[in-house]
């Protein structure tokens, strides 16, 4: 893994879950990590309710476009993380992939997003904290 690693978020859409902890991790990692997110059958736009519950913790993602996933995605990324959605990736010796089962937000409303969103953060700040070089 280089120094600054590469991470991509997974999901068919790309509307809610993916786009929710490419976010995060943007947000938590800074310039540390490079974020990518993308899906197999990406929607027109994110999912307005996912809108609403990060622009709730100051993150805004009104502006970010649902994009489809390319084998040289996955290629030029260190670590995939699917997100439950049984979305298939290529897979590439030397990835680190995983998958996070998580409820789907669409069609829900706010209040069933946030604790998405809520477990979204958590697993990112988890998914941070395996990334930094280890100073054993």
């Amino acid at each position: 893994m280089s120094a600054r690693p590469s991470v991509l978020f997974v999901c068919v859409h790309n509307a809610g879950r993916s786009q929710m902890a490419a976010a995060w991790l943007e947000s938590l990692g800074g310039d540390t990590v490079e974020v990518r997110s993308a899906g197999s059958a990406p929607a027109d736009e994110v999912n307005p309710a996912v809108v609403a519950a990060m622009a709730e913790v100051g993150i805004d993602v009104g502006a970010a476009r649902p994009k489809v996933l390319t084998p040289e995605a996955v290629r030029e990324s260190d670590v995939v993380i699917t997100m439950g959605c049984g979305d298939a990736c290529p897979v590439f010796p030397g990835k680190r992939y995983e998958d996070w089962e998580l409820p789907d937000p669409a069609g829900q409303g706010l209040d069933a997003v946030r604790p998405i969103r809520d477990e979204i953060r958590r697993r990112v700040v988890e998914l941070l904290e395996s990334l930094r070089p280890s100073t054993r």
